[in-house]
């Protein structure tokens, strides 16, 4: 397990003087699943970009260490798996193009492959590794999406409402790396879905952005 520390202190977001997400804090450390819910609207995919490195907090500040090491906001990247609706895959390559393209810029060692054939394998695309991403469905796109979020097994995985678009395969697949990921890591997501919650130790509720 990699030992991890993360910390948001007093984030805040606004949009043309707009306040979309307000004063959020909390503490995680390695082995530690943290959901966070609030009706639609209320900041959440926001929060998320932020926590990421996607988008710069207004006020407020993060920290990330891993293993000892302080990471600077927001060079998160090498230490973070995201699975969110607003991130997608290449789609003029096939699923072991975009694999194999996600290993090279994350500068992943030989077994990459082999865990990318896993991941494919354990997530029900294998058989559709060599078809054009622009022929998936939104659900095998999805599953794909976690392949390549979990591919450089990351300290921590972030993940932007976990079912959405899934079968009930593809949700079983999720919710098992959800478990897995709290082994070596920390787990952070985002959902509506009372099904989803049953895996977080902790819940922080936000409503119009606030705690």
């Amino acid at each position: 397990m990699k030992k991890l520390t993360f910390k948001s202190e007093n984030i805040t977001k606004l949009y043309n003087r707009r306040k979309i997400i307000e004063n959020v804090t909390f503490s995680l450390s390695e082995g530690v699943s943290f959901a966070i819910t609030g009706k639609n609207g209320s900041g959440k995919s926001t929060l998320i970009k932020v926590l990421c490195g996607v988008l710069s907090p207004t006020k407020g500040s993060l920290e990330l260490k891993v293993d000892g090491t302080l990471i600077p906001y927001p060079d998160y990247y090498p230490h973070i798996g995201l699975v969110s609706p607003y991130l997608n895959m290449y789609e003029e390559f096939t699923a072991e193009e975009n694999l194999s393209f996600m290993a090279r810029v994350r500068n992943l060692g030989p077994d990459a492959g082999e865990r990318g054939e896993m991941l494919l394998k354990e997530f029900g695309i294998f058989e559709h590794r060599k078809k054009e991403v622009r022929f998936y469905s939104s659900g095998m796109k999805q599953r794909l999406k976690y392949c390549a979020a979990l591919l450089h097994q990351p300290a921590l995985l972030v993940l932007d409402e976990p079912s959405s678009n899934l079968d009930q395969y593809g949700i079983e697949a999720v919710r098992k790396f959800m478990v897995l990921q709290k082994q070596h890591g920390t787990l952070i997501f985002a959902t509506n879905d009372r099904d989803d919650l049953q895996y977080a130790d902790t819940v922080y509720s936000i409503e119009n952005g606030k705690n």
